[in-house]
């Protein structure tokens, strides 16, 4: 039994492993695509004078893979690695623990595991409480023009986060229309999506355990129910693919004190490493930091005023094809 459980284990970790080498320059690219700022035309504000910091013209995600390799090389594909990991293991480790869910079929974020209600609760309560601050980091460690440490989590949490977000990490949570966008694609996932794939789809582990009656098919399990659901799933892109835009801009908002009071962070003894740049320029433009989204509503007429709605729809085809695999998982 011990052994079974280790080479369980191992064999998790191993696949996990190579799961996150081949999606994390995946994800990178498309985290930077939507995260990057490119107004149709620059004007100062009139009231606050800001001067919006635009990035380049990236049409497309390939485009934006092929960026991020000229100018930061296999290292810079690669930032986000560790809290990815990190955040894989503790997700795959809490459903094998708590509701004894199989071997999961990927990171897909458009499936729910077959519970009970009372498990899926908890399960989705788990998702948006972690979920929150992964996004966060992963999103920050990803679209950073510094190259971080991968061993020293301290030093690289100190670049990634403010000092009012490290003294008082549930400001997080109150970062402007970050946890509604969050609890909006959950809820869309789980409440729609999960809930037609139980009712027009057999479970995949089902079907793939022989338990199935008759000559090895399922009477619901028909070309028609399964071009329903991915008819469904693909029109749900429309909901789906802003939310996960605009929570890609809000996550990155960093939290600053709400009043004039100077905050500092205690520092390890001996001196830090200087910041060293991934790259000659920046990959990308963020939005500048004394103008920020207000919240969800705000940011997404915000995009659509200053960089038109097909801001709201980068990397659909991304979100499209999620949704679509999420038939089989």
């Amino acid at each position: 039994m011990f052994f079974a459980l280790l080479f369980t284990a191992i064999f998790a970790l191993l696949l996990t492993t190579l799961a996150e080498i081949i999606t994390v320059p995946l994800i990178g690219a498309l985290v930077r695509f939507r995260a990057n700022y490119s107004p149709k035309g620059l004007q100062l504000d009139a009231e606050s004078g800001v001067q919006p910091h635009a990035g380049p013209v990236v049409n497309s995600y390939f485009a934006m893979i092929k960026r991020v390799r000229n100018l930061e090389g296999w290292q810079g594909l690669y930032k986000g690695f560790m809290p990815n990991f990190i955040s894989t293991l503790v997700v795959t480790a809490f459903m094998w623990a708590y509701i004894g869910a199989s071997m999961p079929r990927g990171s897909s974020r458009y499936s729910a595991p077959l519970a009970s209600p009372l498990q899926l609760l908890v399960y989705s309560l788990f998702l948006t409480f972690i979920g929150l601050p992964v996004t966060i980091l992963i999103n920050r460690a990803i679209t950073t023009p510094y190259l971080l440490p991968w061993m020293d989590p301290r030093y690289a949490l100190r670049r990634l986060f403010t000092p009012t977000e490290l003294r008082k990490p549930w400001v997080l949570y109150t970062t402007p229309g970050l946890l509604g966008a969050k609890v909006l694609h959950l809820g869309y996932v789980i409440l729609v999506l999960r809930t037609l794939r139980t009712w027009l789809l057999p479970s995949v582990d089902t079907i793939s355990s022989g338990t199935i009656k008759g000559s090895g098919t399922h009477p619901d399990f028909t070309a028609l129910r399964i071009g329903t659901y991915i008819f469904i799933a693909g029109l749900s892109t429309v909901v789906l693919c802003p939310l996960e835009v605009i929570a890609t801009r809000l996550s990155l908002q960093r939290n600053h004190p709400t009043s004039a009071t100077f905050e500092t962070v205690p520092q390890d003894e001996g001196a830090e490493p200087e910041l060293q740049y991934a790259g000659s320029e920046d990959v990308i433009g963020l939005r500048n930091e004394l103008d920020p989204y207000l919240g969800f509503t705000d940011a997404a007429k915000r995009m659509v005023d200053e960089e038109g709605w097909k801001a709201l729809y980068r990397g659909w085809w991304v979100t499209l094809l999620a949704g679509v695999l999420g038939a089989f998982s």
